[in-house]
This record gives C-alpha cells, sequence and structure tokens, in this order.
C-alpha cells in the first residue's frame, strides 16, 4: 500500500529534485505497510513457492510499466488532479466524473478500510477487543484521524517522512530476525497443504491483485515528473532504480518468509511480522515490532485520508450540486465536509467487513475491480491523448511506445477479470456501487475538460 501524495509534492520547495531525491522519493511511498499484510494472501493464490516469487517479480515489471505511462501523462499535463485529469482529458468529462465518484465510494474509502484492518489486526494482538477487535481497532482509528484532520495539524506531512523509516526500520527487522531465528519450516511442516480453489490462471491473477497493492505507489511517479531536473533524461533513471530497489527488497523479504515459515505456515500467519519477532525474539520484541507496524499504518491511513478529501473537495467545487462538498474551513486550512463525507463512507465499509471472515480480502475485494477498470482507462490515455493532442510538450515520453501503455492495458484487463470473477461478493458490491453513479451523470452535469 501507499503513503501519501503529499510526501511528493512536499519536495516541491526545492529548486528542483535531482535524481536522488526523487528515487528516494518513489521508494518512500511505494514500501508501505502492505509488505505487512498481503503476503500472506498472495501465497494463498500460489500453487508453489516458485510461482509466490515470480508473482513478486511480476509485480516490479508491472510497477515499471506503469510508471513510465505515469510519468508520461504526469510531464505532459502537471496538475493536481492525477487521473482525473488525464481521464476527462482523454475521455470526457463524464468519465472523468465516474472516476470521481469511483475514487470517492469505492476506491479511496475501500483503500483506507484495508489499511485500517491491516492495523487493526496488529492492534488487536496488543490490545484485545473480543471477537471484533480488529474492526473495532479499524474503526478507531478511522474516526480518530478523520477528526485529527478536521481540527487541523500542520505537522502531519513531516511525520509521513517519521513513519516511512520506521517502516524500513520495521522491513529491515523481519530480515534481521530471518536470519538470526531458528525458523518455523519444521513445525509448520506437518500442516498439510491447502487446497486451492479455482485455475492456475485464476489463482495468479488474484495473486497478482495483492502483489500490485502492495507495490501500490508507483502511479506517484505521474506527480514528481513536474518537479524532476531534466525529466526527459533523468525520469527513465529514476523509475528504473526505484523499481529495482523495490522489487529487491520484495523479493529478499518474501524469501526470507519462506525460509521462516514456509508456504503453508505463510497462508496461515495473519500478523506476519509480529510472528517472525515472536520466533527469533520473543514476545517484547514482537509487541515492539507491531508497535511500530501499527504506527506505519496509521501514517498511512492519515495520509490517504487528507488525499481522499481533497478529492470530494475538487468534485464538489466542479460539480454545482455538490457544492456542499466544497466546504472549507479557513480556520483549520482543511475541507471538513469531504472529510466527513468519506469517513461515514469508509466506516460502512469498515462495518461490511466486520460481518466478513476474512475482512481484508473482502475490502480488497469491493475496491479491486473497480480500480483496475480505471487504471485500464488511463493505460489507454497515453495512446488517446498522442492522437487527439498531439502537439503537447511531452518533456518524457514513454520508451518503446505504444508497448509499455499495451501491456499495461492488458494486465488490467486480466485484473479486472481476476478480481470480479475471483473475489464473491465482495467484488460485485463495488460494482453495483460503480454502476450507481452511471444515472448521476445527467443529474450532476460533469463540468467541460480543462483547457
Amino acid at each position: 500500500m501507499t503513503a501519501s501524495l503529499d510526501i511528493a509534492k512536499d519536495t516541491r520547495a526545492s529548486s528542483g529534485l535531482s535524481v536522488m531525491d526523487a528515487t528516494v522519493v518513489l521508494i518512500g511511498v511505494v514500501i508501505g505497510i502492505g509488505i505487512f499484510g498481503f503476503p500472506p494472501l498472495v501465497a494463498q493464490h500460489a500453487a508453489s513457492e516458485a510461482m509466490y516469487i515470480a508473482l513478486w517479480c511480476a509485480g516490479g515489471l508491472v510497477m515499471l510499466v506503469g510508471a513510465l505511462c505515469y510519468a508520461e501523462l504526469g510531464s505532459a499535463y502537471p496538475g493536481a488532479g492525477g487521473e482525473y485529469l488525464y481521464l476527462t482529458r482523454a475521455w470526457g468529462p463524464r468519465v472523468g466524473l465516474m472516476f470521481a465518484w469511483a475514487r470517492c465510494t469505492v476506491i479511496q474509502t475501500g483503500a483506507i478500510a484495508v489499511v485500517a484492518y491491516i492495523y487493526g489486526d496488529y492492534a488487536q494482538r496488543l490490545m484485545p477487543l473480543g471477537a471484533f477487535g480488529p474492526a473495532l481497532h479499524a474503526a478507531i482509528s478511522v474516526v480518530a484521524l478523520t477528526a485529527l484532520n478536521v481540527v487541523g495539524t500542520r505537522y502531519s506531512k513531516r511525520l509521513q517522512w517519521v513513519f516511512t523509516v520506521l517502516t524500513l526500520v520495521a522491513l529491515a527487522a523481519v530480515l534481521i530476525a530471518s536470519l538470526a531465528g531458528p525458523g518455523a519450516r519444521q513445525t509448520i511442516a506437518a500442516i498439510e497443504p491447502a487446497a486451492l480453489a479455482g485455475s492456475p490462471a485464476g489463482l495468479m491473477g488474484m495473486g497478482m491483485v495483492f502483489v500490485l497493492l502492495t507495490y501500490g505507489g508507483w502511479n506517484e511517479a505521474a506527480y514528481l515528473s513536474g518537479e524532476l531536473r531534466n525529466p526527459g533524461r533523468n525520469m527513465s533513471r529514476v523509475l528504473l532504480t526505484g523499481t529495482v530497489v523495490v522489487t529487491g527488497a520484495y523479493v529478499l523479504t518474501n524469501l526470507a518468509l519462506l525460509e521462516i515459515f514456509g508456504l503453508q505456515g505463510l497462508r496461515d500467519t495473519p500478523a506476519l511480522g509480529a510472528d517472525v519477532m515472536q520466533l527469533a525474539a520473543g514476545p517484547y520484541a514482537a509487541a515492539l515490532l507491531s508497535l511500530t507496524i501499527c504506527a506505519t499504518a496509521l501514517s498511512t491511513i492519515n495520509g490517504t485520508i487528507i488525499t481522499g478529501a481533497r478529492v470530494y473537495y475538487a468534485l464538489g467545487s466542479d460539480v454545482p450540486r455538490l457544492r456542499a462538498l466544497s466546504g472549507w474551513s479557513a480556520r483549520s486550512e482543511t475541507p471538513v465536509a469531504a472529510l466527513l463525507a468519506q469517513g461515514l463512507i469508509t466506516l460502512a465499509l469498515v462495518g461490511l467487513g466486520a460481518f466478513s471472515e476474512h475482512s481484508v480480502q473482502t475490502m480488497v475485494a469491493y475496491t479491486a475491480p473497480v480500480f483496475w477498470i480505471f487504471m485500464l482507462l488511463v493505460a489507454a490515455s497515453v495512446w488517446r491523448l498522442r492522437q487527439r493532442d498531439p502537439d503537447r510538450p511531452r518533456p518524457f515520453r514513454v520508451p518503446l511506445y505504444p508497448l509499455p501503455p499495451l501491456l499495461l492495458a492488458m494486465t488490467c484487463a486480466g485484473l479486472v477479470y481476476s478480481s470480479a470473477v475471483y473475489a464473491g461478493a465482495g467484488a460485485l458490491i463495488g460494482l453495483a456501487v460503480l454502476a450507481a453513479g452511471i444515472p448521476m451523470l445527467r443529474w450532476l452535469k460533469p463540468v467541460q475538460p480543462p483547457g
């Protein structure tokens, strides 16, 4: 999962980003709480250890291809709108508005709920709250951080850097523990492998959904390209270096996890960071790492709340009949109405997950098909905008065009299919919420594309 867009935006105070600056920002945005929550879910959709590692390597390739596409779009159309801006320019205001609707009701709120549940799994170990403990912890985190943003804080952006360091420290602790600890393969080897339902292609598709959630944040390259010194020459260096570092870190981490738990043991591990430290250094180390991971999760939730609320605010500013969402508090310097609307929707999703046996999977199923539908349209926007706006300056152009956007679009199409077919009722609910926005297009009267 990702930190926030604000990390990248904060770097704009300088005269420009060097290759090293941009690479560090990209790595910090990508490596987040997901590496402590999604490996067990990936393992549940991998038929073998080789397939498990192959999925993580493939995720790195998709990260690079996707980041290249976003970098071209971001360098040609710099601005805070991100995907909303690209989709509106490429496909018209109705598609842009549908994306804004999806982001507000499914994508962003679902992402907050996913991370909140990962936080809840670790917080439940530190402070058990009964059978619904993870859901209660998740709800408390959403309420507390939404309230904090309503009150207003000037330090949340800087705290993202602190928590990024904590994430890397926690990741390093897991790696060191895997080398120093006795391992758990022998104790778990007696467990029979779980029966994996579905075709190999379907399993790999859902596995990739969870892998790419862990790699989430590579699309923030769009926000780096406008500030990078000499983006035409340096953007490819940033993306290649960042992808190699992130992929290397994830592959090494997952090799270590396989060494400790084995594939089946990894499938059965709900809070793997704490379990690694428990095996290697005892309960106190496990509790300390759980605290660190909780802090990292809260940082991710906070960053996502900040950026998500701005989408509601922008939608309220652009669509007259949603003007109430554009309310801005001069005292706290925050979009209060947008924050409250986002918080209520997120709490509803947390409630949905509370009644599911696998809360994180339910939230991922809710968001995944909708997310990949619009990612497919963003990939196609690279081609569409080159055709519609050929004279637009593009400081960075995708190398080997049109292969990268074609590969990204094909990957997204496969992930839409896998997540919709194999993710169950949660996926259908997310798609139904997206479809509910279609009748609203005429009533909302979307604005025209920006000039």
